[in-house]
């Protein structure tokens, strides 16, 4: 509500001018400088191909490096960010994956990589699908099941253990080491579905070793006994895993990873070029 005080010259005319006690919203000092800070760091980091050094991120962003410790550790402890302890870095936590999987599921990933799913299914009448990382799970956001094949567990909102699908492969080896380590630190991080697949960090460094030298992902039954699925990431313009597309067919048909991978993989990339031009 306005005040009001008298005019120069008003006090014998009675005349009262008007004041605004609004804030002025042209001031550029954040209200909450805390909120503020901790939103800086988290865009600072998810610009970043891999963790980060506290100090190194006090400096680019201006920021006192112990509000920047004070920040980082309340992140920790939501899940927003993980500590990297040997390398004194810091990365993004599954917590920002989560919100990162939200978004996808909510904006145009969905619905510009559909066709493009279901272009992979009519051509080699086998399933496709499109998944994105959340934590140390896949989420699967496009379903195509190709005509007179069953059903699949990768459904639309199924979540997988993300070491043991061809999507979740094939993104994991697109992200920096020191992530992947954070996500899978020991044995008890790994689930198991089928007895088939990596079950501690060194198996799982020689899958991702094997997926970066073929340039596609892929796992035999070990989503589902009798059934193959190869995958390519689809990367943004960081070089960042934002999801990836697979295609699934019986293990006993005519098809194999190495003939149905270059499909996929145009797939992929033109789901990138569609996303970020």
């Amino acid at each position: 509500m306005p005040r009001f005080h008298r005019g120069d010259g008003a006090p014998n005319r009675g005349l009262w001018q008007s004041v605004s006690v609004i804030p002025d919203t042209s001031v550029s000092a954040p209200q909450v400088p805390a909120a503020d800070q901790t939103l800086r760091i988290l865009s600072y980091l998810g610009r970043q191909r891999g963790p980060v050094a506290a100090r190194t991120i006090a400096e680019t962003l201006g920021i006192a490096r112990s509000s920047v410790y004070h920040l980082l550790a309340a992140m920790a402890e939501h899940g927003f960010v993980v500590h990297l302890p040997d390398e004194r870095r810091w990365g993004l936590g599954t917590a920002a994956f989560e919100l990162a999987g939200g978004y996808a599921r909510q904006q145009p990933l969905a619905r510009l990589g559909r066709p493009l799913v279901a272009a992979l299914a009519d051509r080699w009448g086998e399933s496709a699908h499109l998944a994105v990382m959340t934590g140390r799970d896949v989420l699967y956001i496009v379903e195509e099941r190709a005509p007179r094949r069953p059903a699949l567990i990768t459904d639309v909102g199924v979540r997988l253990p993300a070491h043991l699908t061809a999507t979740g492969r094939a993104m994991l080896a697109a992200l920096p080491r020191e992530q992947v380590r954070a996500l899978y630190p020991d044995a008890a991080a790994f689930a198991d579905r089928t007895g088939r697949g990596p079950r501690r960090p060194g198996e799982l460094r020689d899958v991702l070793r094997r997926t970066r030298r073929q340039g596609f992902a892929d796992e035999d039954g070990e989503v589902t006994l009798g059934f193959r699925s190869v995958a390519v990431a689809v990367h943004d313009h960081a070089e960042w895993p934002v999801a990836a597309i697979a295609i699934t067919w019986p293990a006993d048909s005519a098809h194999d990873a190495a003939s149905l991978a270059p499909a996929v993989a145009v797939a992929a990339g033109e789901l990138r070029r569609r996303l970020y031009g």
